[in-house]
This record gives structure tokens, sequence and C-alpha cells, in this order.
């Protein structure tokens, strides 16, 4: 028998009450645990450990020794969403995503929402992630971001508010797949017991989004990876072959004749849509960078005269950017017309000289993050930090405001995670996938990260963050 304790008030718990009662949806989960021996799940993670080591699914980590790899830690305790509420996040998520793509395409076009005001112009113009080479550039069906990741969490409210969204090359899909085949592996009974909504067919769902960004029949699709020394590169091979196309890199690339073409051992082949997951600065050293390794040259030409698409497009960092993130909700606003579904965390913006004065008196407690930051670097936890690292991040913002932005200290809910005590409460984040073609696809779930250490409210990967298997849950799903 377990006895498992919610974590105290006023913390939301996703799967037990305040009173220690288990919710709905998580009942034949939790009459599961009950009966089942604590040795046995652990002897199951230890399996998934193992078998996530054989299939080598590992990221890098930058700034350890070269090479240097690291197991995601996999927690086998599931995050389980009911059906219905699953159905209100994908409209909110579905929503912001067409309003991001709207003001991608209007901000390198026409710039109406810059003459209106509702967005400062230099906030845009001077961003370093705008990219002016896309001026006027008109893309297919006027998607800039074939795929998103959504950053959501649950606050003591109970209520759902995006984090962030990633347009640049959002990251961890294949983590979110191999989790679901990990969890169907060690417990088979518990698929069993309820219907859990499927997530295998992303990859497929991924090609036909990529291939429908092309404006030809039957395109031909790659991904180009930086390489096996990216953090990220398990995610670009498992990918490219779950999808059953080419990983290549940028010696694997050439242009000719305004077109990209594939160096294969039948000879050249053209290539029509390129799932780059190399940034911007790197894509193309005749146009961005010039001692760019990675990158083909020539490409951007091809790409501004419309004879190769690269999802997501070039540009779309200018929309992801942390100090344009406030923004989000007017341009629901301005472009659907339509009132937001899904909160924003309130934000101040450093750049501004009131909300300056007022995050740096209130230092101790918000979260304090550079605007162009990912992957937990970059930012401060007021509660967490001591006061020489409150003093130290001071006088980085007042030295450059403009790259910070801070937002109150939201708890972040908590679910069950197995970790060496036992069965505990641990803070996650949840981020779905969002796909954009001639549709908005989104597969049920997503990926559920989780802070395993004790207290913490930071879940990358690249801190120390482990995952979580993502089911939604009702019996007509299936």
């Amino acid at each position: 028998m377990l006895n498992l304790a919610p974590p105290p008030f006023p913390l939301y718990d996703e799967m037990l009450l305040s009173d220690g009662s288990c919710r709905n949806h998580y009942l034949p989960y939790w009459q599961w645990l009950q009966q089942t021996d604590p040795k046995h799940i652990q002897h199951k993670r230890e399996e998934a450990d193992l078998l996530f080591h054989r299939v080598g699914i590992t990221f890098n980590v930058y700034g350890e020794d070269e090479g240097a790899e690291r197991l995601i830690p996999f927690d086998n305790v599931p995050r389980i969403i009911p059906a219905a509420e699953w159905q209100k996040l994908e409209i909110g998520i579905r929503q912001r995503v067409t309003a991001l793509n709207a003001f991608l395409h209007d901000i390198y076009h026409e710039q109406q929402i810059l003459k209106a005001g509702i967005l400062p112009a230099e906030q845009v113009l001077a961003n370093e992630q705008y990219q002016p080479c896309m001026q006027g550039v008109t893309l297919h069906r006027r998607t800039y971001a074939h795929i998103t990741g959504v950053d959501l969490i649950r606050n003591n409210d109970g209520d759902y508010y995006v984090l962030e969204d990633n347009l640049r090359t959002p990251s961890g899909v294949s983590y979110m797949l191999e989790n679901r085949k990990m969890m169907m592996r060690l417990y088979p009974e518990l698929f069993s017991r309820q219907r859990i909504a499927p997530v295998e067919r992303y990859p497929s769902l991924l090609l036909q989004t990529l291939r429908e960004s092309a404006a030809v029949d039957n395109p031909c699709v790659v991904v180009l990876t930086p390489g096996r020394f990216n953090s990220a590169y398990f995610e670009h091979s498992f990918l490219a072959q779950q999808m059953g196309v080419e990983l290549v890199e940028n010696a694997d690339l050439f242009v000719k004749e305004s077109r990209v073409f594939m160096r294969t051992t039948a000879g050249p082949r053209q290539v029509d849509v390129i799932y780059r997951r190399i940034d911007d600065a790197y894509l193309d050293p005749l146009a961005f960078r010039p001692d760019s390794m990675l990158g083909v040259p020539g490409l951007l030409s091809v790409y501004r005269d419309g004879g190769v698409v690269l999802a997501n497009a070039v540009g779309t960092g200018v929309a992801d950017d942390k100090s344009i993130y406030p923004y989000v909700p007017e341009m629901i606003r301005f472009y659907l017309h339509e009132e937001p579904i899904l909160n924003n965390v309130p934000t101040w913006q450093c750049r501004r000289e009131t909300d300056l004065r007022y995050v740096l008196e209130h230092l101790p407690e918000l979260v304090v993050k550079e605007v162009h930051g990912a992957g937990g670097y970059g930012m401060l936890i007021g509660p967490c930090a001591t006061r020489n690292e409150i003093a130290a991040f001071a006088e980085r913002i007042k030295a450059r405001p403009s790259h910070y932005i801070a937002q109150p200290t939201l708890s972040l809910s908590t679910c069950p995670t197995f970790v060496d005590s036992g069965i505990a409460p641990r803070h996650i984040d949840l981020r779905p996938f969002v796909l954009t073609g001639r549709e908005t696809r989104i597969v049920p779930g997503g990926l559920t990260r989780v802070a395993l250490t004790e207290g913490s409210l930071v879940v990358n990967s690249s801190q120390g963050g482990g995952t979580k298997d993502t089911w939604v849950v009702e019996d007509h799903l299936c």
C-alpha cells in the first residue's frame, strides 16, 4: 500500500486534491498505484534507463567536456490530462499560433500592427532576431512557423498560463514519442485500463505538414542538422528516420542555378523542403555569419526566390523573443478579432523606466529572464537566489535593461514523481507541439518536463530536469 501526501497548500497537484483524495481522471492509475509495490516501479525505471541508453537517447550539454552526453531522466509516473480540459487547451493553442503566424507575415510586409501603435516599431525592427532580408518575401500559405512549441504551466489557481512560445527550432518532440513507447512497453496493463489518446502519428503529420509547405507535387524533404555534437542531434536523426527522409549536414547540400541539391550516390537530387535545425545566423555564410561552418552558401538567395522552403522560416525568432511575448494577447485581438483564450504571465519589460524601477526594487520576488535566453540559462529566480546573486544580477540588468524581462514567481503545478526517496510531488510544465500546414495539427498532450530537485522550478533538461509521458484520457478518445 502506498501512502502519498499532497503538496502543501496552496500548491496545485495534478493528481491529488488538498484533502489527499484523488482527482477523477487519475482514478484508474491511482488504484493501480495503490496495489503496486514501489520496488516494482523502481525496477521498471531502471529498465527504462537501460533501454534509453541502448537506443542512444542522450543529449549533449554545452560548456561541458566536448562530446559529453547525458541521459535525460525519464520519470515513469505519467502526467494525465482529462480530454475535456485538453480540448479547451487545444483551441487556445491554435488561436495563439495562428496569431503569431499572422504577426510574422505582417511585420515582413505591411507592418499594420506597428502603424497602429499596438507594438513599438523599434522593439521589432531593432530586434536581434528580426531579419530585414525577409522584408517583402511572401511565403506559401503565409506560414512562417510550421513547427511550434508552446510552453504552458498551471498555477496555484488551477488555470493554465503560456510561459513562452518556441518558434525557431523547438525541440523535445522525440522525447514525447520515446516516452510513450517506453510506457507502453513497461506498463501495458495501464493502457488496457483506459483509453489514452495516441501520439505516434506525429512523424507522419510532420512529414505531411512539411510537404504541404511546398508549392510542388511530391516534394523532396530533408532534415538539416548541425551535426552530432549538437545538443538535439538524437532528435534530428530520430525524426528523419521516422519520416523516412534524409538527414543531411551542410556538406551534403549545394546551390546551383537557383536551386538546392543534395549529393547522393545516384547523383544530385533537387531538395524542395528543408526542415532546418540550425539557427538563422549559421544558415548561409554568404548572407549571415561568414565564419559559419554549418550553413550552405547561397541558400538564402534560393529561399528568397522561392526555390526552396525552410521550416521554420528565416526571421521567426522575432516572434518568440521574450520582449515580444507580452504583446501576443494584443496580436490575437488585432489579427483575429478575438479575446485570448490562454493567459500570458504578467510581465515587466526592463526597457521601460517604470518597469525597471519596479523590478530592481522587487528582485527577491521575481523571475528575471534574458529576452534572447533559452534552456534555463541567463535567468534569476529571486526567491531561490542569495543576496549576492541578486545584487550581481541587478548590475547586469542596469547595464543592459532592454535585454531583460521579469515575471512573478508562479508556483507551477506539481505531479507525483518517482525520486530517490520514493514518490513525491515535483514541479512540471507542458510543451504541446503544433504543426501548421494546410491546416493546424496538434497531437494530444505533448512533452511534460519535470524539475527533479525538490522545490526547484527549473524544468529544462540542461539544468537537470527530466521528462514524463503525458496522457490525454477519456473513454471516447482512442
